[in-house]
């Protein structure tokens, strides 16, 4: 069976930092785009970072400077660094995979695979 699945989300003070990974099973993740989305109860799922199979990266805007997408194809695992968190940034994170696919991702409708989602949770 072909998934994804997210790990790492938790309750943080503002300021702290996360890590959270996307482990694929069923997947040679080397040959996939991935993406990392965020979503909040009552508004669209919206875009955080995204990694190419070639490991070029994208981040939104309210992210920058402050997350880290990296893939490591070995562990067939993405990872999201998450710096200086922010109430802002509470939300269930999902990741999701999408094959055979130039350059980054970013939009939703493109990916095949989507995990279950983990909470992260910024406190002030």
């Amino acid at each position: 069976q072909e998934t994804v699945a997210e790990s790492g989300g938790g309750l943080v003070q503002a300021g702290d930092s996360l890590k959270l990974s996307c482990v694929a099973s069923g997947l040679t993740f080397s040959s996939y785009a991935v993406g990392w989305f965020r979503q909040v109860p009552g508004k669209e799922r919206d875009f955080v970072a995204a990694i190419s199979w070639d490991s070029n990266t994208a981040y939104a805007d309210p992210v920058k400077g402050r997350f880290t997408i990296s893939r490591d194809n070995a562990k067939n695992t993405v990872y999201l660094r998450m710096n200086s968190l922010k109430r802002e940034d509470t939300a269930v994170y999902y990741c999701a995979a999408v094959r055979w696919v130039h350059g980054v991702v970013t939009d939703t409708s493109r990916y095949v695979w989507w995990g279950q989602g983990t909470q992260v949770t910024v406190s002030s």
